[in-house]
């Protein structure tokens, strides 16, 4: 077993327009680095939080203790053992970006190796839900499975957990703006709880989720395109997003194949078929961002198909 361990686990974009709660992917940057060692006194104590000052050390309330103290109880280590744990931010909350579910996996990863790598990456991912459900209200795993997993996942069922790892086109980029203001994940949530939706509408959904696993698998960056339209949520979150009409007309203007709101926002995603696309794309959006009044940071490149890292010590 390791005595100390630092893990990278990568942010990320869900939905990808008609996939609600079933489609996400990982991105390159950025994400979270978590930190963690063993320790004699049992229990989870986070030592430090940097890149945040609004997040809790309580580990009862941190999703990165919630996460280490499922994880130590599942392997009846609680009593013997404890872990300390550092968690450096390196990402905005309430973006839409996947911020507690990069923080769970982290910590799922590093505590896991701390103790020998007993827990496979299902597993893990059944634990780092622990900490998303604490944060969200849900437990999700649109963010979490690729942040651990890495490249696009699907999530076919919820009971039981059954992932599928779908392809991930050469060509595929993707484009994430983060426009300077917040949505918190479970007000966002309520909205989509509260709402009835038309058979219309879900059939419109299924037929586009369909597409989209059968282009990525064909490499059909045409299909994907068409595939790229939510029926269901965009509608209801879209007056969350500043200016989300006019964003999503400049994205597709500007090259992009697709354009919608990453998970509960206000980061939107466009989908592009090669670099110089994608930073046509990235530029576009940013420029709509400011034209409203919002500064915003841009991520954008391949997708990430290596999901959580462990890193050299340092």
């Amino acid at each position: 077993m390791a005595n100390r361990v630092r893990v990278f686990a990568p942010a990320s974009a869900s939905n990808l327009g008609p996939g609600f709660d079933v489609l996400g992917l990982a991105l390159v940057s950025p994400g979270d680095i978590v930190e963690a060692e063993l320790s004699q006194a049992p229990g989870v104590e986070i030592v430090e939080i940097t890149g945040s000052q609004s997040l809790s050390k309580d580990p009862g309330i941190n999703v990165v203790g919630v996460t280490a103290s499922a994880i130590l109880q599942q392997l009846n280590h609680h009593n013997s053992c404890g872990v300390r744990i550092w968690l450096h931010k390196q990402m905005p909350l309430a973006s839409g970006l996947g911020s507690s579910a990069a923080s769970s996996v982290g910590a799922a990863v590093a505590v896991n190796h701390l103790l020998g790598d007993p827990l496979s990456s299902k597993e893990l991912i059944q634990y780092a839900l622990e900490g998303e459900a604490v944060a969200s209200g849900s437990r999700h795993a649109d963010n979490v499975a690729p942040s651990l997993l890495g490249g696009i996942v699907l999530i076919r069922s919820y009971t039981p957990l059954d992932l599928v790892a779908l392809p991930v086109p050469s060509a595929l980029r993707i484009v994430v703006v983060h426009p300077h203001t917040a949505v918190e994940t479970a007000s966002a949530r309520e909205l989509v709880n509260k709402q009835r939706f038309s058979i219309s509408q879900v059939v419109a959904n299924l037929g586009n989720v369909a597409a989209l696993v059968s282009a990525l698998h064909s490499d059909d960056l045409n299909l994907f395109s068409r595939s790229i339209q939510d029926m269901l949520v965009e509608p209801i979150r879209a007056p969350l997003v500043p200016a989300f009409s006019k964003v999503k007309k400049a994205a597709l203007a500007a090259g992009a194949l697709g354009c919608s709101i990453s998970g509960s926002g206000p980061s939107v995603f466009a989908f592009a078929e090669s670099d110089t696309v994608a930073t046509a794309v990235s530029d576009a959006i940013q420029k709509t961002f400011t034209s409203a009044g919002f500064n915003s940071d841009p991520y954008l490149g391949p997708i990430n198909t290596k999901g959580a890292q462990i890193l050299p010590p340092r």
